[in-house]
């Protein structure tokens, strides 16, 4: 067992999952000691096991759990420092007055009726020591009370928490005694539990020896000149928690995808052990044979499947077990799919589309994922040697194609999936006027063709066929005489009735597939056999797809494609037998692309184990219609900095309203009618400058929007974004004030 499955033959599809851009096979050898010729020394595993023990507490959603410290859910009464010193001064004098007045006898002796309780009458001679102790001792225990009783009135407690030496210095944590081996993730305690102590015992090794290297909290070390990394010089610390991450093939927590195949009944528990004892951390490795990305930029922590996006504000609009904490989403939160509204250089793509797809690609590599990673040529979504598949559309020089019509063999389910790609933008918001008058002339053409040539009709031939030409579809009724398939002629009757009628779709369907056939993408969407095709059935797989959308000179394609992947997406992983793998697609500039198919899909995702990014300029890019629905249909909304406030509507009504508390203040003038409070009056407003006032306060609850379409528009600073969360199983957070570049 060389894999958890990811390399194994499955031959259930059409076109096979192709295979990584790297090396083809790469063998799964233990690694060698480390005093092998030519293997520089291992590193020392200490910096993995403190971040792999590192405390990850149980968290609000959206909360970075790696050495998060909980916060309390209410934000406590804090005292303004001048009244807090101002009350702490009445109170001392307030008890030096009494103990003033008890000392001189102002207040009669009864206070000293216990001492002479506990006094005996031989103790009462002049000069008796212990006469005098005893009294002063009485007198130090009654002054004591007084100023306890004061101290506790006065508040001389905070005092000391804020300003005196507690606030002054932050005393080294204590060290931390090593959990218990049963509680040490280190020792693979679920192996340990299920009789493989072998196998725990080897991982638990290589850890120690630091074998299990790559990935972790941090990006890793990349060199500068003169020999210092990156984040050695930029960041102390971090050096040593940058070996942590993609250990080898059963992480200690239950989301090992190895583990839960030997667990489901996938794998033999046998062979899994054997296989680790051989190999190790190398166990189960990704079928590209990569341990890590190439130049990471995001946080990750895959131990909770986290990425950091950044800090929450520490604003009073954010709740206070938020604020100050960090802000981060994993699978969790990402399969109820994001939309993400901001104009051009606002942050969708280098703050949220870049770590998204970094994290998602870890996860693919560690088996647990598959993501498809969409947008223009040139987009900052990670460098080719980060997927295993990366199709250029209008590139020549590209090793990969994409199946226009999804890898599927039945023609009705092309179709459908062709039709939402070349006219989904045209339809009817409306239920029951989609593009259903689409998806029917597209069938009358491609199971007709596919039932004489095997295959479905390459873009010419599709343009030939729609445009109604006589050649193509004699020729097509011809094959069908000669191989026997009359039952489809009434495909074609139907087709050439329909064609002699006004307002027939199929000049709008040649129109648009007119844009594919243009000689910048004259080798590709081959249906003949002669490229290698990449098609989104291969979604059971943890593979790393990229594909490079032709924006320059091709914008009306690019939206076309884009709708067919989005398409194609959202058809194939709703149908997969095996939804045990997050699948999630990456759409940077979803522009075009929301139509109400495409909105029904994204509802149906969340069920199916999958998940959708969407970033968009404006929502002006949707349709009216579909602005609400898509915004509802998401569980994650971003606004970033710079929306216009048509946008902020929009997004105030999807965030809706709460209960606040209301005050109102009013200052009245006093009028003072004796001469005496005249003459005071007059004082007051020479020292003060102000006539005296008396203040009215009125407090009530009214219900206002949680953010308002001009406090997105207007107050948001640079570099931040409001973004409400909501998970899988359907906990949420308010909207939260975000700054991505924390």
């Amino acid at each position: 067992m060389d894999g958890d499955g990811t390399q194994d033959a499955r031959g259930t599809h059409a076109n096979p999952v192709p295979r990584p851009a790297g090396p083809p096979e790469v063998p799964s050898v233990p690694p060698r000691p480390a005093g092998a010729p030519g293997m520089p020394p291992l590193p020392d595993g200490s910096a993995f096991l403190t971040w792999l023990r590192t405390p990850r507490p149980e968290a609000l959603p959206g909360v970075w759990r790696f050495g998060h410290r909980p916060r309390p859910e209410e934000e406590p009464e804090r005292i303004p420092g001048r009244q807090l010193f101002s009350g702490a001064l009445i109170a001392f004098l307030v008890g030096w007055l009494i103990w003033s007045l008890l000392w001189n006898g102002y207040l009669g002796g009864w206070w000293l009726l216990p001492l002479y309780a506990m006094i005996p009458d031989s103790w009462a001679e002049p000069h008796s020591f212990a006469a005098v102790v005893v009294v002063y001792a009485y007198y130090v225990l009654i002054a004591g009370l007084i100023m306890v009783g004061v101290g506790r009135l006065g508040r001389w407690g905070e005092i000391w928490r804020r300003y005196g030496p507690p606030a002054w210095r932050r005393a080294p944590r204590a060290a931390e005694r090593p959990p218990a081996p049963e509680d040490d993730p280190a020792t693979w305690p679920a192996l340990r539990a299920a009789g493989a102590a072998d196998a725990a015992d080897r991982l638990a090794a290589d850890a120690r020896a630091g074998g299990v290297v790559g990935g972790g909290a941090d990006p890793p070390l990349r060199r500068r000149a003169g020999g210092r990394s990156a984040a050695a010089a930029g960041a102390p610390g971090r050096a040593a928690a940058a070996r942590a991450g993609l250990w080898g093939p059963c992480p200690p927590p239950p989301n090992c995808r190895a583990w839960q195949g030997v667990q489901s009944g996938r794998h033999p528990f046998a062979t899994f052990t054997g296989t680790v004892l051989s190999h190790g951390a190398a166990a189960c490795p990704h079928p590209s044979g990569a341990r890590d990305l190439p130049a990471r930029q995001a946080r990750h922590d895959l131990l909770t499947g986290q990425v950091r996006l950044g800090t929450t504000a520490d604003d009073a609009r954010n709740p206070y077990a938020y604020r100050g904490t960090g802000l981060a989403l994993g699978p969790e939160l990402l399969g109820t799919s994001l939309v993400a509204v901001g104009p051009a250089g606002s942050g969708k793509t280098g703050a949220v589309v870049r770590p998204l797809a970094e994290s998602l690609c870890l996860h693919a590599l560690a088996g647990r994922a598959a993501v498809v990673v969409v947008g223009a040529a040139g987009v900052g979504a990670g460098p080719a040697d980060a997927y295993d598949v990366v199709v250029r559309i209008g590139n020549p020089d590209s090793v990969y194609d994409l199946d226009l019509y999804g890898g599927t063999t039945d023609p009705d389910e092309a179709a459908a999936v062709l039709a939402e790609a070349l006219v989904g933008d045209l339809a009817d918001p409306h239920p029951g006027n989609d593009s259903r008058r689409a998806t029917t002339v597209l069938a009358q053409l491609l199971g007709p063709f596919r039932a004489v040539h095997g295959r479905f009709p390459s873009v010419p031939e599709l343009r030939g066929l729609l445009d109604g030409s006589p050649g193509p579809l004699a020729e097509l009724r011809r094959g069908l005489t000669e191989t026997g398939q009359e039952s489809l002629l009434r495909e074609l009757d139907a087709r050439e009735r329909q064609m002699a009628h006004p307002g027939d779709v199929g000049g709008v369907l040649a129109d648009r597939v007119a844009l594919l056939d243009r000689p910048a993408f004259a080798g590709f969407f081959d249906t003949s056999g002669q490229s290698r095709p990449f098609t989104l059935k291969a979604l059971d797989h943890p593979v790393r797809v990229r594909v490079d959308l032709p924006a320059r000179g091709h914008a009306d394609a690019s939206r076309v494609l884009a709708r067919l992947v989005l398409a194609q997406f959202t058809a194939s992983v709703t149908e997969r037998e095996d939804r045990s793998l997050f699948a999630c697609l990456v759409l940077d500039d979803a522009t075009g692309v929301i139509t109400p198919e495409a909105v029904r899909g994204i509802q149906r995702l969340r069920s199916a184990n999958a998940g959708a990014v969407l970033t968009l300029r404006t929502l002006d890019d949707v349709a009216r219609p579909l602005r609400g629905p898509l915004l509802g249909t998401v569980g994650c909304r971003m606004a970033l900095a710079g929306l216009t406030p048509w946008d902020g509507q929009d997004f105030a009504e999807v965030w809706g309203k709460e209960w606040t508390e209301a005050r109102d203040v009013t200052d009245r003038q006093i009028i003072a009618e004796s001469p005496a409070g005249k003459a005071w009056h007059a004082v007051r407003r020479a020292i003060t400058g102000k006539a005296p006032t008396a203040r009215a306060v009125t407090v009530r609850q009214v219900e206002r929007e949680r953010w308002s379409a001009s406090e997105l528009a207007h107050a948001m600073p640079a570099g931040h974004a409001v973004l409400s969360l909501t998970d899988v199983r359907g906990e949420h957070a308010p909207p939260l004030l975000v700054d991505l570049r924390g």
